[in-house]
């Protein structure tokens, strides 16, 4: 005769393995909007070009291979820049500049804002209260122009770049994880967690952080937007990411005086900067869609 806990586990549900898991999510894939598939390849693209950029260019970054606002040709396919550099390769090179220190800042950001968001609204009291009024007083400051003015301090060098356009975006990302673990915390089984022992971290990683998971996911991805224009708009004013590495925000102020000229050059890194923003919101919103379980 069998023990009946061995049949109790026998007949106990199976964890949902990995290859389930992808290919339920490769079902919600297939039934997604074109807009999703076409973000989707755009950021393949994009990330082709970050990762092989050195491969892809024809030419080096800073390179001058030419003369000065050159037209579009068979060996330059973007023409050149003021100094006779290859657009088409400061392009590349700008893509893999600006998106890699965006993603950098944007993982920063939220490790610093997520964690404190979600401790703050688990412990509440004083931290709570301290942490709320110095973000409050953060934030009634402009973005920019704080980036602006803590640049001008310290100076614009990439680590400057990433770590205050980090601390200016880890007010939102607080305040975002604040209050969706606001929600949580009152739950049973996070009280249950705490009533038997359970230190804080295991708490807040273990119990809060997965059930909070989808808002901050689709809060990462609209982030990144907000740091990515950040950096491409900081670099238009000359204190984001400095000459000679190229990026999109300094390339469209470069050659901004060649639209009354008629030609399109300032136009394709604002295009780039555009369409990436554009994807990644496509994607975000195709995100919260299908985590809400919301239906057409």
């Amino acid at each position: 005769m069998s023990d009946p806990i061995d049949t109790m586990v026998d007949q106990a549900p199976l964890p949902i393995d990995t290859e389930t898991k992808l290919r339920r999510f490769w079902r919600l894939l297939k039934a997604a909007p074109l807009s999703v598939w076409f973000s989707l390849v755009v950021l393949a693209c994009y990330a082709v070009l970050v990762v092989f950029a050195g491969v892809i260019a024809p030419f080096p970054e800073t390179e001058i291979v030419a003369g000065s606002f050159l037209p579009a040709s068979a060996e330059h396919p973007m023409g050149t820049d003021a100094l006779g550099r290859d657009f088409l390769s400061r392009m590349i090179y700008a893509a893999q500049n600006t998106v890699l220190i965006a993603i950098v800042t944007t993982l920063i950001s939220f490790t610093i804002g997520g964690f404190l968001g979600l401790l703050a609204a688990t412990l509440g009291g004083w931290l709570d209260q301290g942490l709320g009024r110095a973000v409050d007083v953060l934030m009634a400051i402009p973005p920019l122009i704080f980036a602006l003015l803590l640049l001008s301090i310290f100076g614009t060098s990439t680590l400057n770049l990433i770590l205050i356009i980090a601390l200016v975006d880890a007010t939102r990302v607080f305040r975002m994880a604040r209050a969706v673990a606001m929600g949580v915390v009152v739950m049973e089984y996070v009280e249950a967690a705490l009533l038997r022992g359970e230190g804080l971290l295991w708490t807040v990683t273990r119990e809060v952080l997965p059930n909070t998971i989808a808002p901050l996911m689709a809060e990462f991805g609209l982030r990144f937007c907000f740091v990515f224009l950040t950096i491409s708009a900081l670099s238009f004013l000359g204190l984001g990411i400095q000459p000679p590495a190229a990026d999109w925000g300094t390339m469209v102020r470069e050659n901004a005086a060649l639209i009354s000229f008629g030609e399109m050059t300032p136009l394709y890194p604002a295009a780039a900067i555009g369409l990436l923003t554009i994807c990644v919101n496509f994607i975000v919103d195709w995100l919260l869609k299908i985590s809400s379980g919301l239906k057409e």
